[in-house]
């Protein structure tokens, strides 16, 4: 007999019933009133952002492009295009001794500071009675950093009648008026920079206890000497120790300002012999009031600092080696 289609038993299974979408709710309200708490706690940091970093980068990356020069009103304010960039390169000689003294500055002083910084890691790396006292007054000067009280403290050092001199004295010796002399007042003011090898030193030290001792255990064991361990263990091993302080250290040489602005009295001399790049932006700025030109070349300051950590980054797969063995 066949069945009815009412007395078929159900073939298919009721259907689910949904969840209550309360929860669901209730949690996408939850972390949407955590996320307006985090934006809330950062507000600060982005009002500064944008009120102190961002939107005067731009307004100067605006005014690179006009005659602005501090002293006309807006009225007078011209478009110009890029003719500040031209003049700059076309028409600017002070621009090219401004980059030669740079360049030498930052490729004399940097590489010394950090190989200052470097030796000193290592002596004060080994656990001896009063290293703290040690490292404490090897880290002082750079607290002191670019201030302008020691800037005068090395004006009055190197100066014709400093103690610099009173001490070459000593031995017989002849001083000179270092940082009045164009072919010593670079040297000068490199070797303040160079004195100041407290921070990276602190960081070398940091990455040296990280070295693993019994790497040197077993080079000692195969007879390898010091001079061995140190340029086949301990260089590679603070490799990328060395590599984060190469491009701090660029960066904030490149941007150096006080030291050479206080003993040249602002001028860059003797015979521009310590005119820095950021000098020439200070005086293109406020002793020419050419703040148009002034921002086109800060730009270009900002460029070049930029092409010279893209090369870093670039080319440090080939040096820089990890402990995970990536590089």
């Amino acid at each position: 007999m066949a069945l009815t289609t009412a007395s078929r038993p159900a073939l298919t299974a009721a259907a689910p019933t949904p969840p209550p979408k309360r929860g669901r709710r209730k949690n996408y309200a939850s972390r949407r009133q955590e996320g307006l708490a985090g934006y809330v706690f950062l507000s600060p940091w982005l009002i500064g952002l944008m009120a102190i970093t961002a939107f005067p980068m731009l307004f100067s990356l605006y005014l690179s492009f006009t005659n602005y020069d501090i002293l006309s009103s807006w009225e007078f304010v011209e478009w110009v295009g890029f003719d500040n960039y031209k003049k700059i390169f076309t028409g600017d000689p002070i621009f090219w001794k401004s980059v030669r003294v740079t360049l030498t500055y930052g490729l004399i002083a940097i590489p010394l500071k950090l190989a200052a910084s470097l030796g000193v890691a290592l002596l004060l790396n080994r656990e001896r009675r009063g290293v703290g006292l040690f490292r404490s007054m090897f880290y002082l000067p750079s607290l002191l950093g670019g201030s302008v009280a020691l800037a005068l403290v090395w004006v009055a050092m190197f100066n014709g009648e400093g103690s610099f001199n009173a001490f070459l004295g000593l031995f017989g010796i002849e001083g000179k008026p270092w940082i009045n002399d164009p072919d010593w007042a670079l040297e000068t003011l490199m070797v303040l920079t160079i004195w100041q090898f407290g921070a990276p030193m602190v960081i070398f030290l940091a990455g040296l206890k990280q070295v693993p001792s019994e790497l040197y255990e077993a080079a000692s064991v195969d007879g390898a000497s010091k001079v061995r361990q140190f340029f086949h263990i301990t260089l590679p091993m603070l490799s990328p120790v060395i590599f984060f302080n190469l491009v701090l250290e660029t960066i904030n040489g490149f941007q150096g300002f006080t030291s050479a602005f206080v003993i040249s009295n602002g001028t860059g001399g003797p015979v521009y012999s310590t005119k820095l790049y950021t000098l020439h932006i200070y005086d293109k700025a406020f002793t020419d009031f050419q703040m148009g030109y002034s921002s086109a070349l800060a730009w270009i300051f900002l460029a070049a600092i930029g092409l010279i950590t893209v090369v870093f980054f670039s080319t440090g797969k080939f040096w820089v080696h990890y402990s995970d063995g990536e590089n």
